[in-house]
């Protein structure tokens, strides 16, 4: 079907050149109207075309035989954030048998006149409603000792993939630095087996100069972490293979640091774990000081992208 627009765009283009150039040589203005608009048309019937079949390739992305649903409609509903300048993206994610919770700590600058929010998604595979999810924000700029709590507003339908809107303090002004931390939580959306966590971007700049992600495993040391990069063109490619950066009492770190990344991709970070022998006594990792730090509570299955 796509095919098939594509070559009536493709004809259309060219009988309204040569209906355009007819209205020229013969001085027939309304002709080279006509045979400009057809032109105008069609090329936007094929721009229009091209960017369907991107994100319908984008929305079927499998990696090692595994569909990645989370990514897969996130990407349908990609939209980058055109205000504000990312400088430094900040990721931990603490598994914890079934359970996962995960921090976003994103610093930066504003370059529009005025912005009073920033955007993320969480994406799951499973859907859990708004109202269910532990979710929690700080305005580190204007709050540095987090003592104003900002709750999250959902933005658009709620769904496997949503995206939510955190509120500045104050609104930023051009040029005015900005630092944001998230932590949401949803229990009980981690397996054993084959899972996947992903860490997304979606801003309207070439790169971040400074990002990392951090995989906590609090039981079950995984067989095998690999890391993909997922353009929104929708391919793909194997990274790198990791290995623990530290491992103490049980607990496993991976830890992926990457300079002048993509702003507009997503990791997945495949890996495999045995079936849990025991539940989790304590709680996940949290914030002090604006660091990612210690633990903190239950966790969470979502795919969080700083949007």
């Amino acid at each position: 079907m796509d095919s098939f627009k594509d070559s009536v765009a493709f004809w259309m283009t060219v009988l309204g050149t040569l209906v355009g150039f007819f209205g020229v040589f013969q001085s027939r203005e309304w002709f080279a109207v006509i045979g400009a608009l057809v032109v105008i048309g069609s090329l936007a019937v094929l721009a229009y075309a091209r960017r369907q079949r991107e994100l319908v390739k984008s929305a079927v992305l499998k990696i090692s035989g595994r569909s990645i649903d989370s990514l897969n409609l996130a990407g349908l509903r990609r939209s980058p954030n055109r205000s504000l300048v990312v400088q430094g993206v900040q990721n931990l994610a603490v598994i914890d048998d079934e359970d996962l919770t995960i921090f976003w700590k994103c610093v930066g600058y504003c370059r529009a006149d005025r912005e009073a929010a920033m955007e993320f998604s969480i994406d799951a595979d499973a859907n859990i409603p708004f109202a269910n999810l532990d979710c929690v924000a700080f305005d580190l700029r204007h709050d540095p000792k987090k003592r104003h709590a900002i709750r999250p507003i959902l933005v658009g339908p709620d769904g496997m993939s949503k995206k939510i809107e955190v509120p500045f303090l104050a609104p930023l002004a051009s040029k005015e630095p900005f630092s944001v931390l998230l932590r949401c939580t949803l229990p009980g959306c981690m397996k054993s087996g084959i899972d996947y966590y992903t860490a997304t971007l979606s801003f309207a700049q070439e790169t971040v100069p400074s990002f990392s992600v951090r995989l906590r495993f609090n039981h079950g040391r995984p067989k095998w972490v690999r890391v993909y990069e997922c353009r929104p063109s929708g391919t793909v490619s194997l990274l790198r293979d990791l290995h623990p950066a530290t491992e103490h009492a049980g607990i496993q770190e991976y830890v992926d640091l990457g300079q002048n990344v993509s702003a507009a991709s997503a990791r997945v970070y495949l890996f495999e774990r045995p079936a849990p022998t025991r539940r989790a006594q304590g709680s996940s990792e949290g914030v002090r000081g604006g660091k990612v730090g210690k633990p903190l509570k239950k966790t969470v299955r979502a795919t969080v992208g700083a949007h």
